[in-house]
């Protein structure tokens, strides 16, 4: 069985805003070392799935350099590859990509390459693990001409979703857009125990075949809104049940709370996974080194100093320097890029978070320059409040990417 995965990647991915101002939203550092964009490629490999497709279009030049270092195939072993199709003009098209349909739709005739079977299309910006074999083996087992990955979900959190209708063969018979929470939730209750609704993932495997003819016969922009409710009145479209961790990366709050939930003693979604490991790019870094901290429910990467007083229920970024004294609380900090070559005499602060800091629920973008004496907290100030220094937003204070923070500051 020849399968093609494609991740879409292109968003603009707004309601990320700061961290998605420089960056692709795929190209969104978590856990401290990895990027979105990790998270479906290593269900693809994991899976066997080695013929790898990233449609990429706004502010793609960091998720373009992440990928191109970090997914190699030998040559003489298994083939496979991550071949990125970046938004382009051509004779045929001279418009960017217009949706998630659109995108596949334009390079449509590349995946057709490969002669593939299948096509899995995925998300870039979800946190999970899930074995695309078993989706793959259900898809065939039951002739499906599209299969939809759903996460059965309790009443109060069904009426934001995308909900689908199943029969009791997992048949789907209609899909609603965030019904809400009034009479028409009621008949999409799933066929299970309790009351449960299927919400879409965003994950769909397509018969090549199927996937052409919805395409190529109109101009619809959008998978769940226009091509999803056309295939369940055209074809057979089954629900594939994935009950587990599943968390969709798309507000700075979401963000914030799965980054700090990887700190449980058992989190709910582990990097531990030996059998399924999430890949990413190999840096050669040296091992961190903690002169003085107390540390307390926290993931520390490589290459990191830290030189703090506590650091609580936080993620530290690969390249972080935390100077003496400084707290750091419910917070991420996304580390650097590259070490510090500051020259002495210099105005701007070093690399890091400089000596007898406070930071408390605060996304610290990499790069940022932070002097001494520095407060950082959301406390007090408005959700959506943009300045030069910082934004706000889902009760999270952000400081965007190479932002620097005079000594002595209050934020």
């Amino acid at each position: 069985m020849n399968i093609v995965a494609v991740i879409l990647g292109g968003g603009e991915g707004s309601r990320l805003n700061p961290l998605t101002r420089d960056r692709a939203k795929p190209a969104v550092p978590i856990a401290g070392k990895y990027r979105l964009v990790d998270i479906p490629i290593s269900n693809c490999l994991n899976g066997g799935i080695r013929k790898i497709y990233l449609l990429t279009q706004f502010n793609s030049v960091s998720l373009h350099q992440h990928v191109s270092s970090s997914y190699h195939f030998d040559a003489f072993g298994q083939r496979g590859f991550v071949r990125i199709l970046a938004a382009q003009q051509t004779p045929d098209s001279h418009a960017w990509y217009n949706g998630t349909a659109d995108a596949v739709r334009q390079t449509f005739r590349y995946l057709m390459d490969e002669l593939p079977d299948l096509i899995v299309i995925l998300s870039g910006d979800q946190l999970y693990r899930m074995n695309f074999n078993e989706v793959v083996e259900e898809h065939l087992d039951k002739k499906a001409d599209v299969t939809i990955a759903t996460k059965p979900v309790e009443r109060r959190e069904a009426g934001d979703l995308g909900i689908l209708q199943a029969d009791q063969d997992m048949r789907i018979e209609n899909f609603v857009e965030k019904p809400g929470d009034g009479p028409a939730l009621d008949p999409l209750r799933a066929p299970m125990d309790g009351e449960r609704y299927l919400a879409s993932m965003g994950i769909y495997c397509f018969n090549v075949s199927v996937l052409k003819d919805l395409l190529l016969s109109n101009d619809k922009k959008d998978f769940g809104r226009d091509i999803i409710p056309e295939a369940i009145q055209q074809y057979d479209v089954f629900s594939y049940i994935f009950d587990d961790y599943w968390k969709d990366i798309g507000t700075i709050g979401s963000f914030w709370e799965a980054n700090l939930a990887l700190t449980d003693p058992i989190p709910a979604f582990s990097f531990y996974d030996a059998q399924a490991p999430i890949y990413t790019r190999m840096r050669y870094l040296p091992p961190s080194k903690i002169n003085c901290c107390d540390l307390n429910r926290c993931l520390l990467s490589e290459g990191s100093i830290i030189s703090g007083h506590r650091l609580l229920h936080s993620t530290v970024g690969i390249r972080s320097v935390i100077g003496e004294g400084s707290v750091i609380e419910h917070s991420i900090v996304m580390g650097a890029d590259y070490y510090d070559a500051q020259l002495p005499n210099t105005d701007e602060p070093p690399l890091g978070v400089g000596r007898d800091c406070y930071i408390y629920k605060a996304i610290i973008d990499k790069n940022v320059r932070i002097g001494d004496g520095a407060y950082i907290s959301p406390a007090g100030k408005k959700d959506e409040t943009v300045t030069d220094l910082y934004s706000v937003r889902n009760g999270v204070i952000v400081i965007p990417k190479n932002t620097v923070i005079p000594p002595g500051t209050r934020l």
